[in-house]
């Protein structure tokens, strides 16, 4: 007589099936983008939209000064901090807090485990290049580490991009998933705008960063999806001591 939970039943698959798809679709898409702008990169392909973008936001009559009200510049040097391994570190330490205290331990773990392997793996593809930072106009933060791809645009969509996904797959309402995955990718494309504002990066080494943290944050989706259909890590609704009893 009441049809709607078994329609939901029936449904429910394929809206899985879909979002499996769109994960691995974001994963080969990203991943394409990155080998493809790398190969432009190294055959200085870019340089020239490179250069016009990073001159184009500075003041014409003196390129030390950054185009737009006199608030910008200290509102860019905050945004950018939040791209940084200390504010990354603590925004990771409290996922992980917020996931035990609604008493799912093996996501906790996973969240955790996830985000230091994406740390890692930021190191290793930051010394796989040796491009030079823009010198064409005067850096408006210190730094010191190679231009490509931007490590703070490729830490932050790493840890940020995620978070927001794994932290999203444990939470029942559509609509704080959607909020989650939104507000991540928001935050990560102003950082990433941080950089080429503050004539630390090039354009191009941003978005390298930006195709690595989708990338990453789509492959972690996988896993989890996988690790949850397993009974590994706790599904939607779930505790720990729920999914210890499961057969």
């Amino acid at each position: 007589m009441n049809q709607a939970p078994a329609v939901s039943r029936i449904l429910r698959p394929h809206r899985t099936d879909s979002r499996i798809l769109v994960a691995f679709l974001l994963f080969a898409a990203a991943l394409l983008g990155l080998i493809m702008l790398a190969s432009e990169v190294a055959e200085g392909d870019t340089f020239a939209l490179d250069k016009a973008i990073v001159v184009g936001l500075r003041q014409a009559s003196d390129p030390a000064v950054p185009i737009g009200p006199h608030w910008l510049e200290p509102a860019m040097v905050s945004f950018t901090a939040l791209g940084g391994a200390p504010v990354l570190t603590l925004v990771t330490i409290f996922a992980a807090g917020f996931l035990l205290a609604q008493r799912k331990f093996a996501h906790s773990v996973f969240v955790a485990a996830t985000i230091a392997g994406g740390a890692f793996l930021s190191t290793v593809i930051k010394s796989l290049f040796d491009r030079a930072r823009p010198e064409i106009v005067p850096h408006l933060v210190d730094v010191s580490s190679a231009s490509f791809p931007s490590g703070h645009s490729m830490n932050s969509a790493i840890v940020y991009l995620t978070l927001a996904v794994l932290v999203a797959r444990g939470q029942e309402q559509r609509r704080l998933q959607v909020y989650l995955i939104g507000a991540a990718v928001m935050l990560v494309l102003l950082i990433g705008c941080t950089r080429v504002y503050l004539g630390v990066h090039w354009p191009s080494d941003v978005l390298a960063g930006w195709f690595v943290g989708a990338c990453f944050a789509a492959a972690a989706s996988l896993l989890a999806k996988r690790l949850q259909a397993r009974h590994k890590i706790e599904r939607p609704g779930e505790t720990s001591s729920e999914r210890a009893r499961e057969p």
